[in-house]
Order: structure tokens, then C-alpha cells, then sequence
């Protein structure tokens, strides 16, 4: 993309509210990762959301933005960022060390892949747990976790995570190219 078509784009910005959306809630995400929110932070966020949607990375324009499910994603977040920062400092306050580090990879459903990069950051932002990789066309993210026994509940947690994030930004439908 040059120089002129993403100014273009990043004209037409405020003309969907999707995009507005996703504008304020990678700013909002841009804050919280600096654990600060100052005039600095504010406009390089806006810059660097504004900059990414201009150029297609992240959700797609097109779509809807449905209120509810997105707030119970927001929830799901905010509660998931409390309980691991809680278990984190019980795991450093605590003489026993009681981590069992492994890498899990978390297949997400077709449906929820246009969402990679939300997902990435919401789960990277939960202290514990981060996304080491991901791969766009199978659908994994390999996440590292402080502890394997819960190797299934973060994986079905990540599933949840991409089910509200495909209900709360639902994408139309992408036709598929009949083979001739």
C-alpha cells in the first residue's frame, strides 16, 4: 500500500464505527501495556492504532460491532488480567516454587481467525500467560503458561476468549473462489 492510499484510508477512518472502535480499543490496549495513561501515551496510540487500521492489519473494517458481547469481552479480560496478576504475586511472594512452565498451542475456529491480533494482545495483556507465536493460516497460537496442569482450561479459556471476540465483532462472510 503507498503512501497516498493510506492516507486516503486514514481519511475515511471516522466513516465506520467499526473502525472508531477498534481505534479506541488499540489505544486503550497501547495504554494499558505502557501502565500509564498520559497525553504521550494517548497520541502515540492513536498513531499506532490508527496507523495499523489504515493499513488492514488487525480485525477487518467490514462488520459489525454487537455492544453486549463486547463488554462481556471486556469483562472477560479485565477479571482474567486481576485473578493472573493475584496468582502471579502469590507464585513470587511464595518460598515453594510451584510453576511448570510449558508452551500449549491453542487452535481458534476458522470463524475467529480474523481476530488474531485481539486475541494475541488480550491474552499476552493477562500477567502468567503469553503468546510466544502464532500462525495465521492454521489458526494456532502458541501461548507460554506458568503452570501445565492447566494446559486444558487455558486452551478452552482461549477458546471462550475467541468466541466472544467473533460474536462482539461479527465479519461478513468471505465468499469462497469456485475452482475451475
Amino acid at each position: 500500500m503507498n503512501a497516498g492510499a493510506v492516507a486516503r484510508s486514514i481519511a475515511t477512518l471516522p466513516a465506520r464505527p467499526r473502525r472508531v472502535a477498534t481505534i479506541v480499543s488499540l489505544t486503550a490496549m497501547w495504554c494499558v501495556l505502557w501502565g500509564n495513561v498520559s497525553v504521550a501515551n494517548v497520541l502515540s496510540g492513536l498513531a499506532v492504532a490508527t496507523t495499523s487500521v489504515a493499513l488492514g492489519i488487525g480485525t477487518p473494517a467490514e462488520g459489525g460491532v454487537r455492544l453486549w458481547p463486547l463488554l462481556q469481552l471486556l469483562w472477560l479480560v479485565a477479571v482474567d488480567m486481576v485473578r493472573s496478576t493475584v496468582d502471579v504475586a502469590i507464585e513470587i511472594l511464595t518460598k515453594t516454587d510451584r510453576t511448570d512452565e510449558s508452551i500449549v498451542a491453542a487452535q481458534l475456529p476458522m470463524r475467529s481467525r480474523d481476530h488474531f491480533l485481539l486475541l494475541i494482545v488480550a491474552i499476552t495483556l493477562t500477567p502468567g500467560t503469553a503468546v510466544v507465536d502464532g500462525d495465521l493460516d492454521t489458526g494456532t497460537l502458541y501461548l507460554h503458561i506458568l503452570h501445565d496442569r492447566q494446559r486444558a482450561e487455558t486452551i478452552q479459556h482461549v477458546e471462550r476468549l475467541a468466541d466472544l471476540a467473533s460474536r462482539a465483532l461479527p465479519v461478513p462472510a468471505t465468499p469462497v473462489p469456485e475452482a475451475t
